[in-house]
């Protein structure tokens, strides 16, 4: 009999913030193939019945190949398995998720999409940010670090003052992502917030501006990067400083250490 894949959106890094129809699956799953940034609060609520796989690519060191993964699934189906392609954030929002169901299709297997929640919206709601304020911003725009042929910002011109960028898997290429939102029309004055492990215990934000972006200290993986007025008003209603807190750059760190259940009666006490 055949199995069935499912692309399930792990959401930041909180596992409360798994749904419940996600948390149904990865309890039911005979086999779990994770990507390197799913956190480890997620990865320890997997049952003990689960085979965990860890088939991510990061930094550009790939383990397992894409075309690797996709036969993986495949192949595992076949078997009558049921396997949970378990991803940090939502599948379908740079998660590759379009290329594996691509590949299930073809192979007449049979998948489901389960959503989960962006990493942009719970580093955001974590930070205090509106990204779409409708006093200074009327327009989000969600674009990748990385992609095939260069950063997805080479192509923004003329930026509209009420626009908020969230940018996906910054790295720490602070110099060369400012240079290329300066060069789209984004001022050094505007404020951005690096925002780190966003909604986990390891929580770290470093608020700052476009100008002072490269003297920001690096960032522990995930994090993204958030452009726009809307990151100053967070910063000037979270520090009592105000405006000073933006313009200070290696001082100028905020660490929320949010503590939230691992679920430890479900979960996989041997991940670390």
């Amino acid at each position: 009999m055949a199995g069935k894949v499912y692309l399930v959106g792990a959401g930041p890094g909180d596992p409360e913030l798994l749904t419940r129809k996600a948390w149904r699956v990865l309890q039911s799953a005979n086999v779990v193939l994770h990507d390197d940034l799913v956190s480890q609060e997620i990865l320890r609520v997997l049952p003990l019945t689960a085979q965990a796989v860890n088939v991510g690519k990061r930094c550009g060191a790939r383990k397992i190949s894409q075309e690797e993964i996709n036969a993986l699934m495949v192949q595992l189906a076949r078997e009558g398995k049921i396997v949970a392609r378990l991803k940090s954030g939502d599948p379908l929002l740079f998660g590759r998720a379009g290329e594996e169901m691509e590949a299930l299709r073809a192979a007449g297997i049979e998948f489901e999409v389960i959503p989960g929640v962006t990493a942009a919206l719970g580093a955001a709601a974590s930070a205090g940010i509106s990204l779409t304020d409708r006093r200074h911003a009327s327009r989000v725009v969600f674009v990748t670090a990385h992609r095939e042929g260069g950063t997805g910002l080479r192509n923004e011109r003329h930026v509209a003052a009420d626009t908020t960028y969230v940018i996906y898997m910054p790295g720490h290429r602070y110099a060369e992502l400012a240079g290329e939102l300066q060069a789209a029309g984004i001022g050094a004055e505007i404020p951005c917030a690096v925002i780190s492990r966003a909604t986990t215990k390891d929580q770290v934000i470093f608020r700052t501006t476009i100008g002072r972006l490269a003297e920001c200290p690096a960032a522990v993986s995930p994090s993204l990067l958030v452009v726009g007025i809307v990151a100053g008003i967070a910063a000037r209603e979270t520090n009592a400083n105000g405006d000073e807190f933006l313009s200070k750059t290696s001082e100028e760190v905020l660490q929320l250490a949010l503590q939230h259940p691992y679920h430890d009666v479900h979960g996989r006490g041997s991940v670390e």
